[in-house]
């Protein structure tokens, strides 16, 4: 009984993390019922049991159900852990395909913090930037990390950093930055151009989870006179190992399909 149980949960838990329940906002009784071959009472009173649980909310407005907080927050455990597993081999990928250092970073705060690197055999070693944070306004890295933020947003998380100038192409308020990642996120990576620090030359794009979080990105660096030529290029690179990335913590190309359609109804947050 306590197996028929266990399957049950699943079973609903599954098709409330299915595509129908997304694009619904949720699903009723009745239809989970059927989609899952089980009796109305049966799955009310599991319902009742998740939802006492925080696995699925109820909408009292439409009395539909959705996946709740508590599972969102196991998942996102769940999905740091994966994303720091299968990290490394990607970035190995990418060091192999272009010869040049990789690195996974993240978002904290106003700036970019390095969580993983690998660099190839004639490189300096790369230990040196796992755990270094840079600025996240002049560095593709940085742009990779805001495709999801409209210019509010951008204001808002910037507004205590000064934008120093420490390179003739940094960009120098809000506009520009905002300007820079749009055309970024036009092209799906992010590049940087000798902003940050003399010579270096990067590619960045966005790695999202399963609920299409961007939660990291991918990156490539070097100098300019090794990557400069094929910098568009290392862009594609980094892009097609990024949406690969995303592919393993759960993104899906019907995620993307979703996403399109919201940025088309509202501003990205």
């Amino acid at each position: 009984m306590k197996e028929t149980n266990l399957r049950r949960e699943l079973a609903i838990l599954t098709v409330l993390g299915g595509d129908e329940a997304v694009e619904d906002g949720g699903l009723g009784v009745v239809r989970i019922a059927d989609l899952i071959g089980r009796e109305k009472s049966q799955v009310s009173r599991t319902l009742k049991i998740l939802a006492e649980s925080g696995f699925v909310d109820r909408d009292t407005a439409t009395l539909q159900y959705r996946l709740g907080w508590r599972f969102f927050a196991l998942a996102a455990r769940a999905g740091e852990q994966r994303l720091l597993a299968v990290a490394p081999a990607l970035l190995e990928r990418l060091v192999e395909t272009l010869g040049e250092t990789a690195h996974l970073s993240v978002l904290q705060g106003t700036e970019v913090l390095t969580v993983l690197s690998d660099s190839p055999p004639h490189a300096v070693k790369a230990d040196g930037w796992a755990g270094r944070t840079v600025p996240i306004y002049c560095t593709s890295s940085g742009r990779a990390l805001l495709f999801d933020h409209d210019r509010e947003a951008i204001s808002g998380l910037l507004s205590g950093v000064e934008f120093r100038e420490l390179r003739p192409g940094t960009v120098r308020n809000v506009e520009e930055l905002q300007e820079s990642i749009s055309l970024a996120r036009e092209r799906g990576y992010a590049l940087g151009d000798e902003e940050f620090e003399f010579g270096l030359v990067g590619a960045a794009a966005p790695v999202r989870d399963f609920r299409g979080r961007l939660v990291a990105a991918l990156n490539i660096s070097a100098p300019k006179f090794r990557l400069g030529g094929r910098l568009e290029g290392a862009g594609r690179e980094v892009k097609k190992a990024a949406d690969e990335l995303s592919a393993l913590l759960g993104w899906s190309s019907d995620s993307l399909i979703r996403l399109g359609r919201k940025r088309e109804g509202e501003e990205i947050r």
